[in-house]
């Protein structure tokens, strides 16, 4: 079985790093300070923000190039383990790292958010890909926390180092959000295959097997972690992905109302309720009827 290192505090990253500890919760790497590596696999205890110089060309969304080869950024929550697999050859990494502690967060507003930042449950084929302008902002911002740790620690550093953390998640978010527009062409595909996922789920019974697909079941069917999923399908029709699969439900629903001869129960059992009266709720929560009246008057 493969090794893996534990690495649960900010200094342990750094030993493996071969960098100096200047603060005891939250270190900026410069990776072309770092040794070459080959492989390794660490779980991580720490939050962690990679920026990662690439060089493969100009990457083309739909039939658009877009100058997104000057670098990559990746992103790790405590729990997580991440890896390099460089199939013996040895590598030399160039970019930056940010690794902080969760006990920095403490008593901050980022400390009550950082759930909210979705990218770091991301896979790390649903990085985000930099621009240069963008590319530049984010290095500024992690030089900015980087000089701010090379500070003697005071009563200001704790508040200016999270607040300049803060500012950078909220960049990524920024870039994030013109990543999903820029991939509109392939957004709409993953649509599309989301809603032929969810007809042929409740036409083939699966309902009754397997309950109502739950937006995990669907991001796992479409090879897609659940919060990017999330993310993308909020953006592309501006519900939930909750509210897509329960709207298309609805609409088998009253489908199968139409056939008179079909039991409420069993119809609601086919779509996946265990109860009948979750089944009534949920319509007349979505439709304003419940389904014996929609029923009456069509």
């Amino acid at each position: 079985m493969e090794d893996v290192k534990r690495l649960d505090t900010v200094r342990q990253y750094n030993e493996y790093a071969g960098v100096d500890t200047l603060h005891p919760l939250v270190s900026v790497v410069n990776f072309n300070e770092v040794p070459t590596i080959i492989h390794y696999k660490h779980y991580m205890g720490v939050y962690a923000v990679f920026f990662k110089n690439i060089k493969c060309g100009n990457m083309t969304y739909g039939c658009q190039t877009y100058d997104y080869e000057d670098g990559t950024m990746v992103f790790i929550q405590p729990g997580q383990v991440y890896g390099i697999y460089s199939g013996g050859v040895p590598v030399t990494p160039s970019g930056y790292g940010l690794v902080f502690h969760p006990d920095l967060l403490k008593g901050t507003h980022l400390g009550r958010i950082i759930k909210d930042y979705n990218f770091f449950s991301y896979e790390v084929n649903e990085a985000l890909h930099l621009s240069k302008k963008e590319k530049k902002i984010i290095i500024e911002s992690l030089l900015k926390i980087s000089s701010e740790i090379e500070q003697n620690i005071d009563k200001h550093s704790k508040t200016l180092i999270v607040s300049n953390i803060e500012l950078l998640l909220n960049y990524c978010i920024r870039f994030y959000d013109r990543q999903f527009i820029t991939r509109s062409n392939e957004n709409k595909d993953i649509l599309v295959r989301f809603e032929n996922l969810l007809t042929d789920y409740f036409r083939s019974g699966k309902g009754a097997q397997l309950g109502l697909p739950s937006v995990a079941y669907c991001a796992g069917q479409l090879h897609l972690s659940p919060n990017y999923f999330g993310d993308l399908i909020k953006r592309e029709t501006g519900n939930t992905a909750m509210d897509y699969i329960q709207s298309k439900m609805i609409e088998q629903a009253k489908a199968q109302l139409f056939d008179s001869s079909k039991k409420l129960n069993q119809i609601a059992c086919e779509l996946g309720f265990r109860y009948q009266q979750h089944f009534t709720r949920l319509f007349k929560q979505k439709t304003g009827l419940t389904p014996n009246e929609y029923r009456t008057l069509n």
